[in-house]
């Protein structure tokens, strides 16, 4: 008679041993050469905002969970993911109670309002940057925009405004090598695209995300924009269109949130090229030289719905009609 004895439990059967903790540190980790740039290329300015977004996220976690008499779990980092990811959507000309602000409705209002981690709807961070941008636009966009190591007064355009050729901005676009480094002005964390994509790359190697959301992000912007360009067909500054702007740092660390992303491959393909076609569709006719985040949000909001249709029939199951 065999010595194996066979248990019958309840699932899940298959077990990780990865849980939240370690994927949050994993994007703190892949976020670190960004922030590293941010306060090379920015200074203090980028390093008081990202340490007040964070404390008063974590800060805003505990007193919530607190209150509703739930385990507190500020230690599974996530609460220090949404700190960084929405310090790195600020302008380094931004008052540090903008940050505080941020903060506190990015976890009360569109994380905890929700359920908490797992129910968010929408990525905290971006929701919390599009209640910033309509609030306060002035000090959310153009007014606060300033030159990587120039004088904490002169504020400048970004290079999609000046690629756009927005009303009333002029300059010189930058060189494609200072876009790529980040030596251009931007919110704090998107302007060194070389940064991003170490931590991308990262993460890919540590499989917290796939290649399909931020590969055919990424690919749909370039292909568009190089399609529809300012000086007719086939004519778009591609290279501009994919360094520039918030491109890189929405594809790899908010598009590709757990919560608000669908979990299918195929509804993850539909999602990534929805986000795509918005943020080209803003970038080349929009009013607004930047789409990433708006994008993001918009197919947050429908990734339910895509899962729906892309979910895997069940093996065996029985259609209601027949």
């Amino acid at each position: 008679m065999s010595d194996m004895f066979l248990t019958a439990s309840s699932s899940p059967h298959v077990r990780s041993k990865e849980d939240v903790s370690i994927i949050m540190r994993d994007v703190v980790i892949a976020l670190l050469p960004a922030f590293i740039c941010s306060i090379y290329f920015f200074g203090m300015k980028a390093l008081t905002l990202t340490l007040v977004a964070v404390l008063v996220a974590v800060g805003t976690e505990a007193l919530i969970q607190k209150l509703m008499k739930k385990p507190i779990t500020i230690n599974d980092w996530s609460a220090v993911v949404t700190g960084v990811l929405l310090a790195f959507n600020l302008p380094a000309g931004a008052p540090w109670w903008i940050a505080l602000i941020g903060s506190v409705f990015a976890i009360a209002i569109v994380k905890h309002a929700f359920g908490g981690i797992g129910q968010n709807f929408m990525n905290p961070a971006l929701a919390a940057r599009a209640f910033l941008l309509a609030s306060w636009p002035t000090r959310m966009t153009a007014a606060a925009f300033t030159w990587p190591g120039g004088a904490d007064a002169v504020a400048t355009a970004t290079p999609l405004e000046l690629l756009k050729g927005a009303e009333g901005v002029v300059g010189e676009l930058p060189s494609i090598a200072s876009l790529f480094m980040g030596n251009v002005a931007g919110t704090i964390g998107e302007t060194s695209a070389l940064a991003l994509i170490i931590g991308g790359a990262y993460l890919l190697y540590r499989k917290v995300i796939t290649w399909r959301i931020p590969t055919i992000y990424i690919g749909t912007v370039a292909v568009l924009t190089f399609i529809f360009g300012q000086d007719g067909l086939f004519t778009g500054n591609v290279l501009y269109h994919l360094f520039a702007g918030g491109l890189m740092l929405g594809a790899f660390y908010m598009a590709t949130d757990y919560s608000s992303s669908p979990v299918t491959p195929r509804g993850q393909i539909i999602y990534a090229l929805g986000c795509g076609i918005i943020t080209s569709a803003i970038r080349l006719w929009g009013g607004y030289p930047e789409g990433v985040s708006y994008s993001i949000l918009l197919m947050n909001v429908a990734a339910p719905l895509i899962d729906k249709y892309t979910m895997p029939k069940i093996y065996g199951e029985v259609k209601a009609n027949a």
